[in-house]
């Protein structure tokens, strides 16, 4: 009984969450169409990362790494298997929400889409990794809501690369994302923690850092309100106007 309360209590910053994202335009039902469309492709990013994990595992397996280093191999493991395939799929669905709606994405749009996508589909692995884990592990990623945050690492840094221009910006986010996600997971392995009794510390400052990026996709989005430069379309996703239309 304690351990079904402790999972839907987990889903609560979730559903607030999104909730909160979805209503940030209450009287633009077009925005939260897209919010729906966001959360659905994020739920269903959990199937192809299932089959390119399999692939992924598979092949590193074919080198045999994992019986000379083991280390090494958590390190890949970790790192591509996991982290990689998992947030490569989110990004591909995050671009393919954008490409396939002519709404006009400002910069905190953008960033509350791609956020939802990671919402999407961390609410999905939340149900995947309760199966046979401990309270407090349920609690902790549900208090956290990591892939939220990665999708806002990557959601911010993609409207700051429309709004000025530089693509690389895209790329940035994409890379922290990834970065954080790794070494997360990494952190985690028995191999990491073998290395040295001081590293124990490493898994709690990444949990630290979920947590402020959930703070700050909020502080951005509080900040939207009075910056006009986070609510206007970013350039090339203006609707035209009747009078362009009719030209």
């Amino acid at each position: 009984m304690i351990f079904i309360i402790a999972c839907i209590i987990s889903f609560l910053p979730y559903f607030f969450l999104y909730l909160w994202l979805k209503n940030l335009h209450k009287d633009d039902e077009a925005y939260r169409k897209l919010c729906s469309n966001a959360l659905i492709r994020g739920v269903l990013c959990v199937f192809p990362v299932i089959l390119f994990s399999g692939i992924t595992y598979f092949l590193i397996r074919m080198t045999r790494v994992q019986d000379t280093n083991p280390l090494l191999y958590q390190a890949l493991y970790k790192f591509i298997v996991l982290a990689l395939v998992e947030e490569t799929v989110k990004f591909l669905a995050f671009r393919k929400v954008l490409k396939k709606s002519d709404y006009p994405f400002s910069w905190m749009d953008m960033t509350a889409c791609a956020s939802i996508v990671g919402l999407g589909f961390g609410a999905l692995e939340g149900v995947v990794y309760a199966i046979g884990a401990s309270v407090p592990v349920v609690l902790i990623r549900g208090f956290t809501v990591p892939h939220v945050g990665y999708g806002f690492l990557v959601g911010y840094f993609y409207g700051k690369a429309e709004k000025t221009g530089k693509p690389f910006y895209k790329w940035v986010g994409f890379g922290l994302s990834w970065l954080l996600h790794g070494m997360y997971d990494f952190s985690l392995s028995d191999e990491f923690m073998a290395i040295n009794d001081n590293l124990v510390v490493v898994p709690f400052i990444l949990v630290f850092i979920d947590v402020v990026l959930v703070i700050m996709l909020i502080s951005f989005v509080r900040k939207s309100k009075k910056r006009e430069e986070y609510r206007t379309p970013l350039p090339g996703r203006e609707r035209p106007d009747e009078n362009q239309k009719a030209e």
